[in-house]
């Protein structure tokens, strides 16, 4: 009988699982999350959440209240084996307890925006949201792996246009913007955008928007 070990068939690689810029073998930090529905679009690509931790700035509670499908949402994502964590500031998130020292492959914000008091086309508040995006890029350059990538989506059109998102993440050190690439809704099968503030559960129009990728060298 021959040896078995010499004629076996080698096992065939993992064909890793892909959606758009992301994969299985990617370590992915969400923040800012809504309904919880582009996490569940990704682990759902996936088959599995094992590699992502989703967050959201309000509480279980709040999320649950203001967004219809969020309770559902999350169910799905811990059993698919989602790490969720409320309560997250992207300005200091580094600091939180449950992701000191953590690092990641890709941080991820879509649509980041800040409290609305002006109107959008306004200075001030175009600064607003400067200094909140400056603040999430600072932070989340400290918790990138070593070919790690911060993704921010955001709308191409005015006045969004003027926040300067690539001159935003020079200014804290995210030198290699490596580039922006269109983002479309259907791209991601079951992921709804969700309103900051006011009617929280409402969607809002997305637009031109492109999903800009940045890494510090």
């Amino acid at each position: 009988m021959g040896d078995i070990s010499s004629t076996a068939t080698a096992a065939a690689p993992k064909q890793h699982k892909w959606i758009k810029h992301y994969s299985d073998f990617h370590k992915i930090l969400l923040v800012g999350e809504g309904d919880f529905s582009f996490a569940l679009s990704l682990a759902t690509a996936f088959g599995s959440a094992s590699n992502i931790v989703a967050t959201s700035l309000d509480s279980q509670v709040e999320v649950i209240a203001k967004y219809s499908r969020a309770e559902r949402n999350l169910k799905e994502l811990k059993e698919k084996g989602c790490t969720i964590i409320h309560q997250v500031d992207v300005h200091t998130m580094n600091k939180h307890p449950l992701l000191l020292l953590a690092t990641f492959d890709r941080i991820v914000f879509n649509f980041p925006h800040a409290s609305l008091i002006w109107r959008e086309h306004d200075l001030l508040q175009i600064g607003l949201h400067q200094e909140f995006v400056r603040g999430f890029m600072r932070n989340a350059r400290e918790m990138l792996s070593v070919r790690g990538e911060v993704h921010v989506t955001h709308k191409d059109a005015y006045p969004f246009c003027n926040w300067e998102i690539e001159r935003l993440a020079e200014a804290v050190g995210l030198h290699n913007f490596i580039g922006k690439e269109g983002f479309e809704m259907w791209q991601y099968p079951g992921y709804q955008n969700k309103r900051g503030y006011g009617r929280y559960d409402e969607s809002f129009p997305v637009g031109r928007c492109s999903t800009f990728k940045f890494a510090p060298y």
